[in-house]
């Protein structure tokens, strides 16, 4: 993998694929390159394709205290490495975190992003706050494991598939992130969707969700698309938060492809 200097000196590692317009991929909790690396796979015949490790994980430096400022800055030295210009797909936590670049001036092409985990409502807010609570509390005694597994089944993964990941090699690749939950924590604010700040999100965006994913979920998408000035949302059937790479990358491909007249017409 290539390195590469954010602005506060932490390094970034990542790693380059393909050939033409430029695609950055930014990973959800706990993901890594790796993670993106299929996806990243099928969208190289068609783009220049970038995954990397976020700061916190995987071959990537750290630097404390923790801010989404860092990591606005990490996206974009990335931008500028490959020519100051680019696309972005965001999954997860990393579509909140790609929405927050853009909406402080950050130049993108065109926007993606699967699911960001906003939870709107009153309900959903206080869901939100009860889960960051109990999160903080793990890491502050140490306890990653007990951290991952809170994410993981808040996320829906249920609890015999979870004890059979705590046996699996992986595990300990997770316990090793388990303190960037906070970081995707603190990108995800109240849980309350930012339409006032969003409403400077000036790329076309385009807002997916999986049709079998759950209701709030669903909603939570068709919310963040009316919240941003120039979006769309589009639901891929039979998907859920575990989106298949074979599923999303013809429509980013279709999507992504605009970013070519844009970059001719300018």
């Amino acid at each position: 993998m290539d390195k590469i200097l954010s602005r506060d000196g932490t390094l970034i590692a990542y790693r380059r694929r393909g050939e033409g317009p430029p695609v950055i991929l930014v990973g959800g909790s706990l993901g890594t390159a790796a993670t993106e690396a299929p996806l990243a796979r099928l969208l190289a015949p068609h783009f220049h394709v970038v995954t990397y490790d976020r700061r916190g994980r995987g071959s990537s430096g750290d630097s404390s205290p923790y801010a989404v400022e860092r990591e606005i800055e990490d996206l974009a030295a990335l931008v500028t490495a490959v020519g100051g210009r680019a696309s972005v797909f965001g999954m997860g936590a990393g579509g909140a975190l790609a929405l927050e670049a853009q909406a402080s001036g950050m130049s993108v092409d065109l926007l993606a992003v699967y699911e960001p985990p906003y939870t709107p409502g009153p309900s959903g807010l206080r869901y939100k706050a009860c889960c960051t609570s109990r999160l903080h509390r793990l890491l502050s005694t140490g306890d990653r494991a007990g951290a991952v597994e809170l994410f993981l089944s808040v996320t829906g993964v249920p609890a015999d598939m979870i004890a059979r990941m705590r046996r699996a090699p992986l595990w300990s690749d997770l316990l090793a992130m388990a303190h960037t939950l906070a970081y995707d924590d603190a990108i995800l604010g109240t849980g309350a969707i930012p339409a006032a700040r969003f409403a400077s999100v000036t790329a076309r965006t385009l807002v997916i969700c999986g049709g079998s994913s759950p209701t709030p979920s669903r909603l939570a998408s068709r919310a963040l698309a009316d919240a941003l000035p120039r979006a769309r949302h589009r639901t891929l059937t039979g998907q859920t938060r575990d989106l298949a790479p074979q599923a999303v990358a013809p429509v980013l491909t279709e999507f992504f492809a605009r970013s070519v007249s844009l970059r001719q017409a300018s």
